[in-house]
């Protein structure tokens, strides 16, 4: 939900003074702003919708106000960052550089826990039905959401710990000039990206499998339409997420494996913009799936408060 950095310009065979570079990057900038506007008003709504709906209260939108939070930061922090670095900045000051990208890294995996999170509550809610009010407490589900950002902070700043690449002699701040493409694809990519991708796609097909089971045999008929809906909403969160993130992954694989295969500029500033994109979608479609989501941003719209009382229940 965050961008990896700056485009590196430099080893696409365009150079940041040239005319051509210029031209691409005014309708980049132009793009990241805009979804940095609506990822961090969208994102608000979703917050605010939870804090003063009673009905949203829940332990699994607790995990996706979290989620909200990363992608706040994504437009009040990453986005500028981004826009910075593609310009090279900040020059002449690497620590500021490493801990500006790192900053970028953080967010994302900041995302993917809490998409993990999301998703390990909705499994302990079909298949641990009867325990799951006395596993998933709000006091657990608060430990589980620091501990999510603590070990996002821990896994994001590892180059600010030292790996990363020596300082570009001309110090301008480039993303792919200054992180180490092993630690972004080896640790970052297939460690903590797609590792967790995977577990969770794993997850939510065998929730639905297991809804439409309980469904099909008449069991919880009610409750387990109710879930459906819910975990296919949230499954739907996943897809997208893949979607918008796998192709600037893929990109910095290319970048190690295959330093020499040029990586046209319009092709890495898009996956870029896709990659931000993610972080404005979430609300949408939660209005669009969710139908108390939905509600509570009407209400909100015509400033009415919610008249509801608190409801237990998850999705």
């Amino acid at each position: 939900m965050v961008s990896l950095g700056s485009t590196g310009v430099e080893q696409t065979n365009v150079t940041p003074a040239s005319p051509r570079a210029v031209n691409l990057n005014l309708p980049y900038t132009l793009a990241e702003l805009v979804i940095a506007v609506m990822s961090v008003c969208g994102n608000v709504l979703v917050c605010a919708a939870v804090l003063l709906d009673h009905r949203l209260r829940t332990i699994t939108n607790c995990f996706l106000v979290s989620l909200a939070a990363a992608d706040i930061g994504v437009g009040a922090l990453a986005i500028p960052c981004a826009v910075l670095t593609d310009l090279g900045m900040p020059r002449h000051n690497f620590r500021l550089c490493v801990l500006t990208l790192s900053v970028l890294v953080v967010l994302t995996q900041s995302s993917i826990f809490s998409l993990l999170a999301v998703a390990l509550d909705r499994y302990l809610a079909i298949f641990l039905p009867l325990r799951y009010h006395a596993i998933v407490t709000p006091r657990n589900a608060g430990a589980a959401i620091t501990i999510t950002w603590l070990l996002s902070l821990l896994l994001g700043l590892v180059p600010l710990m030292g790996w990363h690449q020596p300082p570009p002699p001309d110090g301008y701040c480039y993303f792919t000039t200054v992180m180490d493409m092993a630690y972004m694809v080896y640790f970052n990519f297939f460690g903590c990206v797609l590792g967790p991708l995977a577990a969770m796609f794993l997850i939510y097909a065998r929730v639905l499998t297991q809804v439409r089971r309980l469904a099909s045999r008449g069991e919880r008929a009610a409750g387990s339409w109710r879930e459906m809906k819910t975990a296919s909403s949230l499954f739907l969160v996943l897809v997208l997420f893949a979607i918008c993130w796998l192709p600037l992954h893929l990109m910095n694989c290319v970048l190690l494996m295959c330093p020499q295969c040029p990586l046209p500029l319009p092709l890495l500033l898009t996956a870029i913009i896709l990659s931000h994109a993610n972080s404005a979608v979430n609300p949408v479609l939660y209005a669009f799936k969710m139908k108390a989501f939905r509600r509570a941003f009407k209400l909100m719209f015509l400033c009415r408060p919610a008249q509801v009382k608190p409801d237990t229940r998850q999705g």
